[in-house]
């Protein structure tokens, strides 16, 4: 059988790094095309919301990975997770919404979930996808939404020190009493594998490994 490839469609470059990390380390037999384009994020937070023009430009993205060779493409962003769904049910390989595992290992958790996020329009999605899955899986649960207010500035300016106390400092005093905590983006996950394990309150989830563990799980189903 030929090598398979997976596609990651990015919308920052500065997450190409992580994930190259661990697709060596989950898929070491798997090749990875990077695929990065800013004007999806940087139009949604322009416009506050996921526009259709974004949507299209996504679905097309996809198309490219596949037209590039991948036989499964996961796309790293949870703002535009929307448009993640469209473009899955547009193709006959896997297109994967890098937060789906997260939120679902959060629902199986327990039932009072906080959401943390730098950036309300990708709070809202993930949230919104959260809530989806409980009701998939006919669970009552209880959301508290949390934004980090002036982390996504900092870390757009090069003051990652100052992003990352204000999303710790969320995770450690604002989610207090919960069964489980959702990162919302990927770019979060380094603050809690920084912070003392004693002060984390809940199980926390973060998107990257998860969803490249789902990727590995999608190109195991087609070689099967």
């Amino acid at each position: 059988m030929s090598q398979q490839t997976l596609a990651f469609l990015h919308t920052s470059p500065t997450l190409a790094p992580l994930f190259t990390a661990l697709a060596s380390e989950l898929l070491p037999d798997v090749r990875v095309l990077h695929f990065v384009d800013e004007s999806l994020i940087k139009n949604t937070i322009a416009a506050g919301q996921l526009e259709k023009p974004t949507m299209r430009r996504l679905i097309d993205l996809v198309g490219s990975t596949f037209d590039a060779g991948a036989d499964a493409t996961l796309v790293t962003c949870s703002s535009i997770g929307p448009a993640v769904d469209m473009a899955s049910a547009l193709h006959d390989r896997p297109v994967l919404r890098v937060d789906r595992p997260m939120a679902e290992a959060a629902v199986a958790r327990g039932r009072r979930i906080g959401v943390v996020a730098t950036l309300s329009t990708t709070l809202a999605p993930t949230a919104d996808l959260v809530r989806r899955i409980a009701a998939e899986q006919g669970k009552e649960i209880e959301l508290v939404e949390h934004l980090c207010e002036g982390a996504f500035d900092a870390v757009m300016a090069g003051d990652g020190a100052t992003h990352d106390r204000i999303v710790g400092q969320a995770i450690t005093q604002a989610m207090a009493g919960l069964d489980a905590i959702v990162l919302a983006q990927a770019s979060m996950a380094r603050v809690v594998d920084a912070l003392p394990p004693e002060d984390v309150p809940a199980p926390t989830f973060a998107s990257p490994r998860l969803g490249v563990e789902r990727a590995r799980d999608a190109l195991k189903g087609l070689a099967a």
